[in-house]
């Protein structure tokens, strides 16, 4: 059958969770800070479920996101920490995390690419060296796409991108684009491209979109119940979204064995997207003769 990577799941919202604590806009970097060793017991629990890929806990880790916070000054100190947790996970590989610039879903708000780009290369030439690659997050626009690509070059790692698309139309980019019009900056900057933090039902449209493109695809959804207008507003929590109760684990992993089945070599899950549901991926992928790398 097939070689399958099998990435880990929701890093944040299974953190806020276990926490217990009430969200903050730092989600998952305050509760690195409040919570030592959290993140790296959650990181060894997707190891365990058999992810073969930790993700670093680096997404919101921005100058923007820290800006006029108590974390403000530590922004080096943050993505040291979030990367010394994913070296004990035991996974097979690290990648390292960039999440947007200012907002998730929000491309209106994403600076131009020329700005962009130098910020991003910053951040990877910080955990570069740590990281076996750099996965390129929820990229909600063309432009983001262009930027983030331009600045994870500068870590000498391979890039993986990973889009967001929108929830009722998986071949359109969260800025209306076509989906398609990313794929250029892809296969000039990326080793594999992605769809991420989408309804799951979005995803094949979105995999149609990359079978005609060059590179090696793959997916990994979220199980909100749908991105809010009170999570588009400025410094959003997470509260203001709802976990789906229809998302359990053999539900989620049905669509991740039909991501397969449309071509799709990498597969995990984003906000969630638990031990549980990545477990159940994996036995799954077992059972069906793939090989999990």
């Amino acid at each position: 059958m097939t070689d399958i990577t099998l990435l880990d799941g929701g890093m944040g919202q299974e953190l806020v969770h276990r926490a217990g604590d009430k969200p903050t806009p730092l989600w998952s970097t305050q509760v690195m800070i409040d919570h030592p060793g959290l993140v790296a017991d959650v990181h060894r629990d997707f190891t365990a479920a058999g992810a073969t890929v930790a993700t670093t806990n680096t997404y919101a880790v921005h100058h923007d996101r820290l800006a006029g916070t108590p974390l403000e000054d530590r922004f080096a100190d943050l993505l040291t920490m979030a990367l010394a947790e994913a070296r004990v996970s035991g996974a097979k590989r690290i990648a390292g995390a960039i999440g947007p610039l200012v907002a998730s879903y929000r491309p209106d708000l994403h600076p131009d690419a020329d700005t962009a780009a130098p910020i991003y290369a910053e951040i990877a030439q910080m955990i570069g060296p740590s990281c076996d690659l750099i996965i390129c997050e929820t990229v909600a626009s063309v432009t983001h796409a262009e930027a983030v690509l331009r600045g994870a070059s500068a870590s000498g790692r391979p890039v993986w991108l990973a889009l967001t698309v929108q929830d009722s139309d998986g071949s359109k980019l969260r800025s209306g684009e076509a989906l398609a019009d990313a794929l250029p900056y892809a296969e000039a900057g990326a080793s594999a491209v992605l769809v991420n933090c989408s309804a799951p039902e979005a995803i094949p449209a979105a995999l149609d979109v990359f079978k005609a493109g060059k590179l090696p695809f793959g997916a990994y959804a979220n199980a909100f119940e749908q991105i809010t207008e009170d999570f588009l507003k400025d410094k959003p929590t997470v509260d203001a979204l709802q976990k789906r109760r229809d998302m359990t684990p053999e539900a989620y992993a049905d669509h991740a064995m039909a991501w397969v089945d449309q071509g799709a070599t990498i597969v995990g899950g984003c906000c969630e997207v638990s031990p549980a549901h990545i477990a159940e991926i994996a036995r799954r992928l077992r059972a069906a003769g793939h090989t999990i790398v």
